[in-house]
Formats: structure tokens, sequence, C-alpha cells
């Protein structure tokens, strides 16, 4: 991978950039570092601050496919790894029969068993398709059993299917973890990833971040959605507006015509900003005092 990666936390925050993804140094710094050595690259954060994006983001830019791996809870190796066609396994068989094959069990079975009805899920699709970016999005949802199945494959890119043998990435894939830290995850598995914690924009990157994202949204009115929603993130809610939400509601503010923001403005997109209603409740007490004139 070292060869198709650029050669410095500039280049590489460089290319990023012209995909539509602003980083800071040290993000850069990390992911040009997770590159250069081969090394998975953890992300924790809170929700909408761009962990996902970076990953699609590095593979835009390196040109590789991306294969993604969402976690939820009681997910397990099966989900990750591989599972067996059975409808076609019971085709197959069917197809034996009335071939009026003369097959002895053992032959048949073997048959059953070939790499043409092996369903790769996301790990094995990446170790068969590396050079690759995995994507194991949010693996603070999975179990501590997952997380250990996550550690051996990590350590050796490969993973054994006891019919067909093992299979092995000729080349290590990219691989990027990401985490909203429901809960914490084990050392083991934070030793062997290079770790960041992504915290939200400050004002001017989430400036130009919805500038680059959403340029039909003037500057004028991306400073005062940017200003507003930094303010919001004080308050005490269930789920702060990240900047996928920003993007949101500078664009829906955009496709109603708007060209400041306002309090009816605002409460006319407000479902584009927050998802609670308890949280939208707030908001619109905090907007009625920011906006007021």
């Amino acid at each position: 991978m070292t060869d198709l990666a650029p050669d410095s936390a500039d280049a590489i925050a460089a290319r990023l950039r012209e995909t539509g993804y602003l980083c800071d140094d040290a993000l850069a710094t990390v992911t040009f570092l997770s590159l250069r050595m081969q090394r998975p690259l953890l992300l924790e954060g809170e929700p909408g601050t761009g962990k996902t994006a970076l990953a699609e983001a590095i593979a835009q830019t390196l040109g590789l496919p991306l294969v993604r791996l969402q976690c939820y809870e009681g997910i397990d190796a099966t989900q990750a790894l591989y599972d067996w066609d059975f409808p076609r396994q019971i085709l197959h068989l069917r197809a034996l029969e009335a071939a009026g094959r003369e097959t002895d069990v053992e032959e048949a079975e073997k048959s059953l068993y070939d790499e043409r009805f092996l369903l790769a899920r996301p790990v094995l699709a990446a170790l068969q398709q590396s050079p690759a970016v995995l994507l194991v999005d949010e693996v603070d949802r999975a179990d501590d059993e997952f997380e250990a199945f996550l550690l051996e494959v990590l350590s050796t890119y490969q993973v054994s299917i006891p019919e067909l043998g093992t299979v092995a990435a000729t080349t290590p894939p990219v691989v990027v973890l990401t985490s909203n830290r429901t809960r914490e995850l084990h050392d083991a598995l934070k030793r062997r990833c290079l770790y960041h914690w992504i915290d939200h924009p400050g004002l001017e990157r989430e400036v130009q971040i919805v500038r680059s994202r959403a340029p039909e949204v003037s500057e004028a009115l991306t400073r005062q959605v940017v200003g507003v929603v930094q303010q919001l993130r004080g308050l005490d809610l269930q789920k702060p507006p990240g900047v996928a939400e920003t993007l949101d509601w500078a664009r829906a503010l955009a496709h109603l015509g708007s060209t400041t923001l306002d309090l009816e403005a605002s409460a006319r997109t407000l479902g584009a900003l927050v998802k609670y209603r308890e949280d939208a409740l707030k908001v619109q007490q905090a907007l009625d005092q920011l906006l007021r004139p």
C-alpha cells in the first residue's frame, strides 16, 4: 500500500481536500502514518464528526474499492467473514441427480463447497479484493467476542475457511475502524491501531467544509448557520448536531430560498438539524434568543 500513499501528510491532506474532505494537520498526519506503516486507523468521536466520511475519502483518494462492515449488537464472525449459498448448493445437488451422474457421497459433498458457492462477507471480501479500504463502522456496537475476532484478522490479514483453506491478502487492506464510544474498546485492539479522536471542527473549518460540500449555499448564510450550530452544540442535547446536520440545515434553508437565517426559516427547517423532540424544544428556545431582532 505504501506505493499508493502520498509521500507526506501535507500531500494526503491536499488529496483529501480534492474529494471535499477537509482535515486538520493532526488528522492528516495520523492518516498518512496509517497508510505508510500499514496499521489500522481507529477513529473515535461524536456522531457526525466525519469518521466514516474519512474512510470514504481515503478510498476515493487512493482509487481503491471501499468495503464496509457495519457493526451492530449481536454481530458475529459469520456476518463478517463468509457464508455458503445454500439455495445454489441444493440446485447443484438436484442438477447432479437429474444428470444421472454416478457420484459418490464424498465427491458430491466436496463439490458443494466449491468457491463458486461461497458468499464473501465484508472482511473476506476486503482480503480477496485487496488492495482495498475496509471500513469497520461503529465497532463499539459489537461485543467483546467480535472484537477478539477482529484483532486476530487484523494481526494476520488472513482467514481460514475449513472447506477451502486459508485466504490471505496479498497486500494488507487499508483498515479504518470507527467508534462513537458508547463503550470502551479493549486495549489489545487499540494497541493494534493508530488512534485519533475527531472533534467537531472549529468555526472556520466548518465554514470551509460547508462551502466545499454545499457550494450552492451563500457564504453569508453558511457563516450564520455554522455560527449558530457551534453555539447549539454547547446545549445539553441528546444528539448535538454534527457536520452532517449542519450541511443538511444549510441545504434545506437554501432550497427554501432563504438568504439569511431568521426565526421563521429556522423553525420550518429544524427537522434537518435535530432528531429528538426534546432537543427540538431546547434548540427552538435557544434560537428564539439567538435570532430575535
